[in-house]
């Protein structure tokens, strides 16, 4: 029974690291997906609304879309 259970560990310090690293792609992956297709819809640079690098945050401009789904009649940047 001790030999069973080491090959479940065995399997376990492979499979926990490799399943963290793919939940963190996903999560962040997301992220940059979803800029990118405003991105293109808007035909704007991520400059628009995010302080230039840092897409995590959004400018003034980049609330004002999250919140009116549209940037006609957003502040300037």
């Amino acid at each position: 029974m001790a030999i069973g259970l080491c090959k479940h560990m065995k399997y376990l310090r492979l499979f926990i690291p490799a399943l963290t690293l793919m939940a963190a792609f996903l999560a962040t992956s997301g992220i940059s997906y979803a800029t990118k297709e405003i991105s293109k819809k808007e035909k704007k640079a991520c400059p628009v609304c995010h302080p230039k690098g840092n897409l995590k945050q959004l400018n003034d401009v980049g609330k004002y879309y999250k919140e009116k789904g549209t940037l006609e009649g957003a502040p300037k940047s």
